[in-house]
C-alpha cells in the first residue's frame, strides 16, 4: 500500500520555506494575496454561482455547510467519579484536534438497488431463445418492464460503442440511445469489431472462471512452492541472517563488526540440497538465477502502487502524461488463493503498460510462495512486487506490511521463496522501520541483495510517522551505500521537477511517485521536461472527462458501471483539490506537505476545484456522469481529504 492511499501529511510537517515565511505560515502554501479569501466568501462565491453547473443540485450537506455524512464524534466514557464537565472538556480538546487516519465509521452502502429489476444477461447479450440460467433465473425477462424502470440515457455518446464497434450491455448501458435501433435492438459496427478481433485484448491477466473455480474447491497443486518451502525449512542459513530484527538492533548507536556486514553483503546461497533419483523435466528446463529477465528500470519515473486511486483507468491517464512504471494495487495473497473476484481485478494491465507489475501483501512463507507459483502460470506482469511498507493495523497485526521488518526470519523464507517459484526479477518496497526514530532499512537491504530481491523502493518515512513530518532523503541516501550493488529507488514528498532532482542527488537509481501523481498526474511531463505546467481548469477537466471514459470502459457503462466510476472519481477528486494552481502561487513551487488556504481562482471551475468539500465534488462529478441516485452519499476514505 503507497503513500496515496493514506492520510495526508501533518501540520506539524518541517516543511516550511525558509525565506520569507513566518512561523504562522508554515504548513500553507504561499498563495498571491489578491486571490486569497476566507471561507464564508469561499462558499458563498460558488452559491451565488451555482447556476454555471449543468445539472440538478443534489441534498448532500446540511445548510450549515458541513457534510451530512460525517460521522459525529464519539463521546468520552466517564471514569469512575468523573463529572459531566470534565467529559466536556475532553470533548473539546477531541473537537480541536485535527481530524486524520481512515473514516471507519463512514457509511459502505453496497448498492443492492442495481438487483432490483436487473434484466437477465441472456437478453442483454442477445440470446433470446435460451435463458443461461434456466427455471433458476431470477432476472427479468421483460424488456418493456424493465425499461419503464430504467434511469433516463445519460448522454448520446457510448464511450464503448465509439470505441470498440459494440456496447456488451446494450438496453442497459445508460448511454443506449447511441447504439440502439428503431426497434430496441443493439447495433454494432461490423468493421470496427473485425478490427479489433485483428489485435489482443486491451485488458489482460483477468481470472478464467475455470481457474476460479479450481482455487475455491483447492484443487490446485504447487509443486514449486511446496518443493522451495521444504527446503526453507531444511536449510539452516547462518545465524547472522536469521537473527530477528528488534528495536534495541536498529537503535541509534548500535554498531555491528565489519565482518557481519560484508557476510550478509556477499548473499552466498545455501549448499544445495541432497538428492537421488533420475533427472527430470523440471530439472532441465527451469530457469537459473542468471537466466531470469532483467529488471532495468534505472532512471525512470515509476508510479506507486496506490490502494483504491491506483486503478487501472488512473494509470492510463498517469502513462499519458509519461510515467514508465506502474504497478497494481496492493493484493492480498490469501484472497487471492481463495480466488476471489474483487482482488483478481487488482491484477488486470492495459496494453498501454509496456512495464506492469502486480504488489502482494502477505504475513506467511506458504501463502506468499504458493500465490507467487500460481500468478507465474496464469498472468503476464514484468515483475513482482512484495509489500513492506503497509503501516494500516488492519495488515500490521496480522504480521503483514511493515511488520515484516521486525520478522526477518519470516521476511527471509518469504522473499526467497518466492524468488524461487518465480520467472520474473522480485523486487520489495519498504519503509524507514516502525518506530519513528529507530531505522531498520539500512539492515535489511544487504540481506535482501542476498535473497534474491531484483529492486528494493525505500519511502522515507516509518509506520509511526504514517505520513506526518517530511520523508528522510538523507536517510536514503545512506540506504543507497548500504544497498549497492542492487539498485534503490526513492519515495516521498515529490510534488515538482525540483524535488525529483533533488532526489536523484542522493544517488537513487530511480524515483517513485505516490501522492504527487494524485494532485496532480501531470507531474511526470513536469519533470521530463522540466518545467512548471500552469495548467487549466478547462485542461484538468478534461482529464477527468478522460477518466470518465477509462472508467466506463473498465467498469462498464451500466448503472452499475456508472456509480463505481463515480466513486473512484470522486476518491480521486479528494487529492485533486489540495493541486494550487502554479499561476496563482507567490513562490514556486508547492510543497506536498503545504494545504492551500480558502482562494478564488481565476475563473469559476478553478474555484469549485479547489473545494474542500464532498458536495463540491459531487458537482464535478454530476458534469461528467450526470445527476447522481437518490439518496447519494459520500465521504472519503481518509479524513483528511475532507478537511474543513
Amino acid at each position: 500500500m503507497a503513500e496515496g492511499a493514506l492520510e495526508a501529511p501533518g501540520e506539524d510537517g518541517s516543511g516550511g520555506r525558509d525565506s520569507g515565511v513566518s512561523t504562522s505560515e508554515r504548513g500553507v502554501a504561499p498563495i498571491k494575496p489578491q486571490y486569497l479569501t476566507t471561507k464564508e466568501q469561499f462558499h458563498k462565491f460558488l452559491e451565488t454561482n451555482e447556476h454555471e453547473k449543468p445539472c440538478q443540485k443534489t441534498e448532500v450537506g446540511d445548510p450549515g455547510g458541513n457534510d451530512l455524512a460525517e460521522p459525529e464524534a464519539k463521546r468520552i466514557h466517564l471514569e469512575e467519579g468523573q463529572t459531566d464537565e470534565a467529559a466536556e472538556h475532553g470533548e473539546q480538546l477531541l473537537a480541536c484536534k485535527r481530524a486524520r487516519g481512515q473514516n471507519k465509521s463512514r457509511p459502505h452502502m453496497k448498492p443492492t438497488h442495481y438487483d432490483k429489476n436487473r434484466l437477465c444477461p441472456s437478453l442483454i447479450q442477445g440470446s433470446v431463445a435460451k435463458c443461461f440460467f434456466g427455471d433458476r433465473c431470477r432476472f427479468l425477462h421483460d424488456v418493456g418492464c424493465y425499461l419503464e424502470t430504467k434511469p433516463a440515457d445519460l448522454g448520446p455518446r457510448c464511450v464503448l460503442f465509439e470505441t470498440f464497434g459494440r456496447c456488451p450491455y446494450g438496453v442497459t448501458c445508460r448511454f443506449a440511445m447511441a447504439h440502439l435501433g428503431p426497434e430496441g435492438q443493439n447495433l454494432v459496427q461490423e468493421d470496427l469489431v473485425a478490427r479489433w478481433a485483428r489485435l489482443s485484448p486491451v485488458v489482460c491477466n483477468g481470472l478464467d472462471k475455470t481457474l476460479q473455480q479450481q482455487l475455491r474447491k483447492r484443487k490446485i497443486h504447487f509443486e514449486r512452492a511446496e518443493k522451495t518451502l521444504r527446503q526453507l525449512s531444511q536449510d539452516s542459513p547462518p545465524a547472522a541472517a536469521l537473527r530477528e530484527v528488534t528495536a534495541a538492533e536498529g537503535a541509534p548507536g548500535h554498531s555491528e563488526s565489519q565482518e557481519e556486514l560484508s557476510s550478509l553483503a556477499t548473499g552466498t546461497p545455501p549448499p544445495p540440497v541432497r538428492t537421488c533419483g533420475p533427472l527430470t523435466d523440471e530439472d532441465i528446463i527451469r530457469l537459473r538465477p542468471c537466466e531470469k529477465k532483467q529488471l532495468d528500470i534505472s532512471g525512470k519515473l515509476y508510479l506507486a502502487p496506490l490502494t483504491t486511486c491506483g486503478n487501472l483507468p488512473f494509470r492510463r491517464i498517469c502513462k499519458r502524461f509519461g510515467a514508465d512504471v506502474t504497478c497494481g494495487e496492493m493484493a492480498v495473497c490469501t484472497n487471492l488463493l481463495q480466488g476471489q473476484m474483487s482482488e483478481w481485478a487488482l491484477l488486470k494491465r492495459h496494453q498501454c503498460e509496456d512495464i506492469f507489475g502486480v504488489q502482494l501483501e502477505g504475513a506467511f512463507p506458504d501463502t506468499m510462495t504458493k500465490c507467487a507459483e500460481l500468478l507465474n502460470r496464469t498472468i503476464e506482469v514484468d515483475f513482482v512486487d512484495i509489500n513492506v511498507g503497509c503501516p494500516i493495523d488492519l495488515v500490521y497485526k496480522k504480521g503483514g506490511g511493515c511488520a515484516l521488518m521486525n520478522r526477518s526470519t519470516k521476511f527471509q523464507q518469504i522473499v526467497r521463496g518466492m524468488n524461487q517459484v518465480l520467472d520474473v526479477p522480485l523486487t520489495v518496497k519498504i519503509r524507514t522501520g516502525v518506530q519513528e526514530r529507530v531505522n531498520l532499512a539500512h539492515r535489511l537491504l544487504p540481506e535482501l541483495w542476498g535473497w534474491g530481491a531484483a529492486l528494493v523502493t525505500l519511502h522515507g518515512r516509518s509506520r509511526e510517522q504514517r505520513y506526518t513530518k517530511l520523508a528522510d532523503w538523507q536517510y536514503i541516501e545512506q540506504c543507497v551505500k548500504a544497498a549497492s550493488p542492487m539498485p534503490l529507488f526513492g519515495n516521498g514528498d515529490i510534488l515538482s521537477y525540483e524535488d525529483a532532482n533533488r532526489a536523484m542527488q542522493t544517488g537513487v537509481a530511480g524515483i517513485m511517485i505516490a501522492r504527487g501523481a494524485l494532485l496532480k498526474p501531470w507531474l511526470f511531463t513536469e519533470i521530463k521536461e522540466q518545467r512548471h505546467w500552469d495548467i487549466s481548469s478547462s485542461e484538468r477537466l478534461d482529464i477527468l472527462r478522460d477518466f470518465t471514459d477509462y472508467g466506463l470502459e473498465h467498469w462498464g457503462s451500466d448503472t452499475q458501471g456508472v456509480e463505481k466510476t463515480r466513486r473512484f472519481m470522486l476518491e480521486w477528486l479528494s487529492f485533486l483539490c489540495r493541486y494550487v494552481p502554479v499561476g496563482l502561487l507567490e513562490q514556486l513551487p508547492q510543497r506536498i506537505n503545504e494545504r492551500p488556504p480558502y482562494y478564488l481562482g481565476r475563473d469559476y471551475l478553478e474555484t469549485l476545484m479547489a473545494s474542500q468539500k464532498a458536495s463540491d465534488w459531487i458537482r464535478i462529478s454530476e458534469m461528467l456522469l450526470g445527476p447522481v441516485p437518490p439518496n447519494f452519499v459520500f465521504l472519503p476514505k481518509h479524513k483528511a481529504n475532507a478537511y474543513k
